[in-house]
């Protein structure tokens, strides 16, 4: 029963983030929910009985293309006015919703990792027999997306260079 409320707790959560990442004008808070959403995706992963899939989840998608984004919002920092839009992030009012979502998702993953085993599957999948899958039959399919990501990359930073360049920053 517990399981029960905590995947619907988790699946809310992933709910509300995504939406509040999908409507929010400023690039920074935007990734601020989609990590929060990541991360209760995670969670729900791990609920269902994929620890493996939570933890790929968490050191994939929450930490290493979230960093990415990161440096990108960094790397487009607009000057003046980006500067006035980062002071507007260091008022309490801003940080509120993204912060009790958080403690929610904290409460709900000490809640799991104190129960015992993560929930009963078919069969336990190795890291190897994962790496074996991707970089089988789907290597080209894995090596186009990561491509695709350096290309949007340097896309973004050249169309922001050229931003700054034109004088549209300041």
């Amino acid at each position: 029963m517990l399981e029960l409320i905590l995947f619907y707790m988790a699946s809310t959560i992933a709910l509300v983030s995504t939406i509040l990442a999908l409507t929010r004008v400023n690039a920074a808070h935007a990734l601020v929910y989609l990590i929060l959403s990541l991360l209760a995706v995670a969670v729900v992963f791990y609920l269902i009985g994929a620890p493996f899939a939570a933890a790929l989840e968490v050191v994939i998608y929450a930490g290493a293309i979230m960093v990415l984004f990161v440096f990108v919002i960094m790397m487009l920092n607009l000057g003046e006015k980006g500067d006035r839009r980062e002071k507007q992030l260091l008022k309490p009012q801003i940080w509120i919703t993204p912060v009790i979502l958080a403690v929610l998702l904290l409460v709900e993953l000490v809640l799991v990792l104190s129960q015992s085993a993560p929930a009963e599957t078919q069969g336990l999948i190795s890291s190897k027999e994962v790496g074996m899958a991707l970089y089988g039959p789907y290597v080209l399919a894995v090596e186009i997306a990561s491509m695709l990501l350096m290309a949007g990359l340097v896309g973004a930073y050249h169309l922001g260079r050229r931003y700054l360049e034109e004088g549209g920053g300041s």
